[in-house]
């Protein structure tokens, strides 16, 4: 979704169609001949983007919002491409904010994460915005979406979620895509440097063979 959908993403039920996101995955070749194109299938940043990766590692990074159905489409994609990755590339995801309203999903992932419920409920949450259509763009929905999952500790998460930790994550995710410029999610960012998504990569699963090549190159770069 670019920017100027998500003033209309609540209100219309999320009735977006993810085009392009279930396609089978393209060669680079096969969709423009070639490597990919600096410019034209991904962008160069200007200036280089905060990594959190340790030395020698290379970062990519997915944006994404909860609520946008090209992420919920793009997912199972991107976990099947994450569980092959080399032991040199550190994955991570930075939930967005465009909008004040956006916060509450930014809080909610990153207090998953701090409590190791990812894996549980990342999926979950995307499946009760999009499938069960519940509006959890307030701090109130949100907390009492998580107190009805199981395994959750609902005094411990709403700690969490109001934690001084949790908010400093929150500020960092929206400079972070404030340094990549993103025009919209999913999106992906590869080591502070570059930048891809669908409309540039013709398609997340192509943007997905793009980040590969740079991925490629950056392990050339550290080894040089």
């Amino acid at each position: 979704m670019k920017r100027r959908e998500f003033s209309k993403a609540w209100t219309s039920g999320l009735a977006v169609s993810a085009l392009g996101l279930t396609q089978a995955p393209l060669a680079l070749a096969q969709a423009g001949g070639g490597s990919a194109k600096a410019g034209t299938d991904y962008l160069v940043l200007d200036k280089p983007a905060a990594v959190e990766s340790a030395p020698g590692k290379i970062e990519v990074v997915e944006f994404f919002w909860y609520a946008c159905p090209h992420c919920n489409a793009f997912e199972p994609r991107l976990e099947d491409w994450v569980k092959k990755l080399p032991k040199d590339v550190a994955f991570r995801r930075s939930p967005v904010a465009f909008r004040n309203d956006f916060v509450p999903l930014q809080k909610l992932y990153y207090t998953l994460e701090a409590l190791n419920l990812v894996e549980s409920l990342h999926r979950k949450a995307f499946y009760a915005i999009h499938v069960e259509k519940q509006q959890l763009n307030r701090d109130e929905t949100v907390l009492a979406w998580a107190a009805k999952q199981p395994g959750v500790d609902q005094a411990k998460f709403t700690d969490t979620y109001n934690s001084f930790g949790v908010s400093t994550k929150v500020r960092k995710a929206t400079q972070l895509q404030d340094a990549y410029k993103l025009a919209g999610v999913p999106a992906l960012g590869i080591n502070g440097r570059y930048y891809t998504d669908g409309t540039l990569a013709q398609s997340m699963d192509r943007a997905l063979v793009v980040t590969d090549q740079l991925v490629a190159e950056q392990r050339g770069k550290n080894k040089s």
